[in-house]
């Protein structure tokens, strides 16, 4: 599912129109980068976390020429936790 077809399932399930909805996605992820770039974290009960974790440096291969090794930079990533209801509902998903 993408951004458009996510504000079209929150308009008709929230009686809100498509472009409320679009708006309020855009806020929301919006506001979640701005939240990660400042180092704290995004915490929604029983769906996940969102925070940025730190990647040190490191050796690597080059993909293009395997025997030589390469020096990959430090880098801030971002990462989701999933939340228990989160995963208990996919659980099910499984087991039926």
């Amino acid at each position: 599912m993408n951004k458009v077809k996510l504000a079209e399932v929150l308009a008709q399930r929230s009686g809100l129109s498509k472009k409320q909805c679009e708006d309020m996605l855009e806020l929301l992820v919006e506001v979640i980068k701005e939240t990660l770039v400042s180092g704290e974290e995004v915490t929604l009960a029983g769906f996940g976390t969102f925070m940025a974790k730190h990647r040190g440096a490191r050796m690597g291969v080059n993909p293009q020429n395997p025997t030589q090794r390469i020096q990959v930079p430090a880098v801030v990533i971002p990462k989701f936790k999933a939340g228990k209801n989160l995963k208990d509902a996919l659980k099910t998903v499984v087991t039926e």
